[in-house]
């Protein structure tokens, strides 16, 4: 020690403060330290809570999954067994991390992996794939494992404690695939994946056992997804029409578009496969744009050979929640000169009642640009009448099932008489689709339905088929026999010379 620094070369005041100084830092030295042990604890909690499903309750993971699974294989090779798999998803977690924190959630996954445990048995193995994925092999026939598997799903779906303060409840999904029955080793899990999806497509919360289908669909999906994301620019969608006639007259009053693919290798694919995952997969936009571009470019040329009769489309759910659709809209009736209230938008009741902000607007702007619209498939939802009322329709589109039942169920007309008298009394026009039997147009008229529409006027038709169909319309005896309603749309008739 430097001589400056011993007690006889200090001033008496230097020693105590020095000490104070050497006991400030070894005050500091101990806070640092301590804020490390909790810091080390803190990441050993959360270590352990990530790891704990597959380290501390002994669940395979890794390389022992696999070696797990080939084992079980070869048992089953060797007794001429089955195997199951049970691939496990926990449904919806992203709540419990958004709500209460990736620590929770963990914690969460750790006590689930230990009721599948409980429930899994000595014979079994179970192993966490990563996520909040859990495999289960289970050496039994199907329908034992398809037990086990609606075991899971009541185990799975008990509160569990978060914090100290709440029960949170969660639902799974489960795929089950069987070894030999469903696929050779390599394609076990995946067979399992596919089939727990369809689960989540559904809403979760339940089990499906792998159909050889599944995995054709998958590839056909695939393949189909690729093929219409060229099919606008490559020409292949076509709009058709279905005439609407005046139930009393019988004269045509509308044409309904509606969309067709025409595959190269597949033919007519059917909207009811293809639009679906044009809305699954972000495509629909486009489409619609080309719909309203498309349907007033026709309605444009129809009214060009005095043909004078409403278009109407159908709106989807995107577009609905979209800003921009009714500027597209008019846009679109504007480049064809048309007006606004000879263009219908058919939107479906279940559409019509999303009170959510960005819909509520697309129907205020409906109304302001004066188009003309239309509640479909009216029946099947659950519309409010207080929220029917304040929504700018001019008709409601009665659904086809109800029209096909009016001839044998007392209900049937029943619901449609309400339905009629309901929309009179709102000031709407009703129309009936899916009218097939004179019989039921009968019942309709009686009711006091004001447009029909069916195959048993007309079949959609290619827009020229159906300007050929109604200039022949004299020709043809009745109920066929069907003209134009002039008064209806006296503004877009010619200017007289």
């Amino acid at each position: 020690m430097p001589s400056w620094l011993t007690p006889d070369h200090l001033p008496g005041w230097a020693v105590p403060a020095l000490l104070l100084v050497m006991a400030g830092l070894a005050l500091a030295l101990g806070v640092l330290l301590w804020q490390r042990g909790l810091l080390l604890r803190s990441l050993a909690r959360q270590r352990g809570a990530r790891t704990g499903a597959a380290a501390v309750r002994g669940l395979l993971a890794g390389d022992r999954v696999a070696q797990a699974l080939d084992a079980a294989v070869d048992r089953c090779d060797r007794e001429a067994g089955t195997l199951c798999l049970l691939l496990i998803n926990l449904d919806h977690l992203q709540a419990v991390n958004d709500g209460y924190g990736h620590l929770q959630a963990d914690l969460l996954i750790a006590e689930a992996a230990g009721r599948l445990q409980q429930l899994a048995g000595p014979d079994a193995q179970l192993a966490r794939l990563g996520g909040v994925e859990f495999l289960l092999m289970v050496h039994t026939d199907l329908a034992d494992a398809c037990d086990l598997a609606d075991t899971v799903c009541q185990a799975l779906a008990r509160p569990y404690p978060v914090a100290g303060r709440a029960d949170v409840t969660l639902s799974c999904s489960i795929g089950l695939a069987a070894y030999p029955a469903h696929g050779a080793r390599p394609r076990l899990v995946g067979h399992a994946a596919v089939a727990m999806r369809q689960v989540q497509h559904a809403g979760g919360g339940d089990y499906m056992v792998f159909d050889p289908k599944m995995a054709v669909d998958q590839r056909e999906q695939a393949e189909l997804l690729a093929d219409l994301r060229q099919a606008v620019v490559r020409g292949q969608l076509e709009l058709v029409y279905q005439p609407k006639v005046d139930a009393r007259s019988l004269q045509i009053t509308a044409a309904e578009a509606l969309l067709r693919w025409h595959h190269p290798k597949r033919g007519m694919v059917s909207p009811a496969l293809f639009i679906p995952l044009a809305e699954r997969h972000g495509l629909i936009g486009a489409i619609g744009n080309w719909v309203i571009d498309d349907a007033t470019r026709q309605a444009a040329a129809w009214r060009a050979l005095g043909l004078r009769m409403r278009v109407a489309i159908n709106i989807s759910a995107y577009q609905m929640r979209q800003d921009d659709l009714v500027d597209r809209l008019e846009a679109a009736l504007a480049r064809h000169n048309l007006q606004p209230g000879r263009f219908t938008c058919e939107i479906t009741e279940s559409v019509a009642m999303e009170d959510t902000q960005v819909t509520q607007r697309s129907f205020e702007r409906l109304r302001r640009a004066g188009l003309h619209v239309s509640i479909d498939d009216f029946g099947v939802g659950q519309a409010s009448l207080s929220y029917l009322r304040r929504l700018p329709a001019a008709e409601l589109k009665i659904d086809a099932s109800f029209v096909q039942d009016l001839g044998t169920s007392d209900d049937a007309r029943a619901i449609v008489d309400a339905v009629v008298k309901l929309a009179h009394a709102l000031g709407l026009r009703v129309v009936a689709e899916g009218v097939e039997t004179a019989r039921q147009r009968d019942l309709l008229v009686q009711l006091g339905c004001d447009e029909l529409q069916g195959f048993l006027f007309a079949k959609p038709m290619h827009a020229a088929q159906l300007a050929v169909w109604a200039q022949l319309a004299d020709e043809r005896p009745p109920p066929q026999a069907v003209d134009f309603r002039d008064s209806l749309f006296l503004d877009t008739q010619p200017a007289e010379a």
